[in-house]
């Protein structure tokens, strides 16, 4: 299993492609709201030409109304990995977010509780900046490093919180001791660009995403259920169908919140230096492609790399 991670629209899904033509690899997702059905231009799936080259796994395969999460992710995508290693292919795990990333690199701690139905009604009827308080009197270090507009994300940290009665940062804490003391070796490759170009092809692939059609797509759409309508875009979208703002307020704000997505997927990627980095300015797709697919080859077969595993 090798890891291909990096900002949205950095574009990854074609590198991944060029390097897994060059070694016999297939990809699997590790993208929150690629990984549901419909919505491929809301979500920037890879389009149908990449994924008729290499095969993808958890790419357009959970109803759009189902909740998922992280550890349901980790579980599909090890059973991925291990058929496709099983085939005597390459696995390529291709995405941005970190959490699912996270979970495959450093595993998710078997002391997190489940969830529980009464405190979540009680914790979702809160307003954002109730939340946020509550939050950060449980968990100042968390407090600290969550995305504190996400409100799923923070009641899902209150709850853990609560539930095991510890701060869920302590807990997350946790996940990396898991992995060193596996001894699995993590291989995968950082995408970086710089910041003002990264911003520009953002505002690009959401204009173009408006062309293509994607108020019809949404329009169109099943209704999507509490975790899929997270995605960005969806909301603002629907707002727009109901008549609430225009369709440059829609293209404007959908464009500012996919540039605050990507300046936290940079604070992350920044904190987690566990994979070799590439910067893309300036450098050719295909010279990138031809890097990664050598790595790939380097490590494939000498290793264990599913933590938990070894």
């Amino acid at each position: 299993m090798f890891f291909l991670v990096g900002p949205t629209a950095a574009g990854k899904s074609e590198i991944a492609v060029e390097a897994a033509l060059r070694c016999d690899a297939e990809i699997v997702g590790a993208d929150a709201f690629q990984v549901y059905e419909g919505l491929d231009l809301l979500t920037a799936k890879p389009g149908a030409d990449s994924r008729a080259r290499v095969r993808h796994h958890l790419i357009g395969e959970i109803p759009l109304g189902e909740k998922f999460d992280a550890a349901r992710y980790r579980e599909l995508a090890l059973d991925r990995v291990r058929e496709i290693e099983g085939r005597g292919k390459r696995a390529l795990v291709v995405g941005g977010t970190g959490l699912y990333v996270w979970a495959l690199t450093h595993g998710l701690s078997e002391t997190l509780p489940g969830g529980n139905a009464e405190l979540r009604r009680e914790l979702e009827a809160l307003t954002l900046a109730q939340l946020q308080e509550r939050y950060a009197a449980l968990d100042p270090r968390g407090m600290e490093r969550i995305d504190r507009q996400n409100r799923r994300r923070l009641v899902r940290a209150i709850e853990v919180s609560l539930l095991a009665e510890a701060p869920f940062s302590s807990l997350r804490a946790d996940w990396s001791g898991q992995r060193r003391e596996s001894g699995a070796v993590l291989a995968g490759v950082v995408l970086e660009l710089e910041r003002k170009e990264l911003y520009r092809r953002i505002d690009e692939r959401v204009r173009r995403m408006f062309a293509q059609g994607v108020i019809e797509e949404v329009r169109t759409a099943a209704e999507a259920g509490p975790t899929a309508a997270q995605a960005i875009g969806y909301a603002e979208i629907r707002a727009l169908l109901r008549g609430e703002i225009s369709v440059e307020q829609c293209v404007t704000a959908i464009q500012q919140k996919t540039r605050r997505y990507a300046k936290r997927q940079l604070t992350w990627l920044r904190r987690e230096n566990i994979f070799f980095k590439i910067n893309l300015t300036n450098t050719p797709k295909s010279e990138v492609a031809e890097v990664i697919a050598r790595r790939i080859e380097a490590v494939a077969g000498s290793v264990n790399l599913i933590p938990g595993d070894v």
